[in-house]
């Protein structure tokens, strides 16, 4: 009789050990499963506001295309967003890139995007000018001359056998309501 009274109350220290493992282990799921939840929710938003800075791209692009005078885009053109120059210093994180950008109206989720179209030249005035570079590329292949491709990707190329297409960037910032923000950049090529 005496070994069974020697083994009594065994089983309670066990199983409150036993418990305080489930009970991390509890927790540690739940936090899992959260933030696997807020990782797929930030992912969510910040395609969302991609697609929301679609349309200072779209506005730009837009611009781009329908500028009812060519002579217009050898100047800033600050009612439209348009910068005739882009030092090549500059990035997105310089204030002065955003100098003359539009900001279009907050759209029904609350974000805000504001949009720049810069002319890839050192100055304003024409892309042929000795004193200014461009950013110019041969038009498409099967259109023009001998010229191979990319072989005018140089910036200072200007041997084209016809007229050259400028490089023009529209880059569209959007700001969320949750404080997200989002950059995009498209390049456009067009004839001077």
């Amino acid at each position: 009789m005496r070994q069974l009274n020697s083994q009594r109350g065994i089983a309670l220290p066990i199983m409150l050990i036993m418990l305080a493992v489930m009970m991390v282990s509890s927790i540690y799921l739940l936090k899992s499963s959260n933030s696997s939840t807020l990782t797929t929710s930030n992912l969510a938003y910040e395609a969302a506001l991609a697609k929301a800075a679609d349309a200072g791209l779209h506005a730009g692009f837009t611009y781009l295309r329908n500028v009812p005078n060519k002579n217009l885009l050898l100047a800033d053109q600050a009612a439209v967003g348009y910068v005739a120059t882009l030092p090549q210093l500059w990035t997105v994180s310089n204030p002065n890139f955003w100098t003359g950008a539009i900001t279009l109206p907050a759209d029904a989720d609350g974000n805000r995007v504001q949009y720049v179209i810069h002319r890839m030249c050192t100055l304003p005035g024409a892309y042929d000018d000795n004193a200014n570079r461009c950013q110019i590329t041969a038009p498409r292949s099967g259109t023009t001359g001998p010229r191979a491709l990319g072989e005018t990707l140089k910036i200072d190329a200007s041997n084209l056998a016809v007229a050259a297409q400028i490089h023009y960037v529209v880059t569209a910032r959007v700001f969320g309501p949750r404080g997200g923000n989002v950059v995009t950049q498209a390049v456009i090529m067009k004839g001077p």
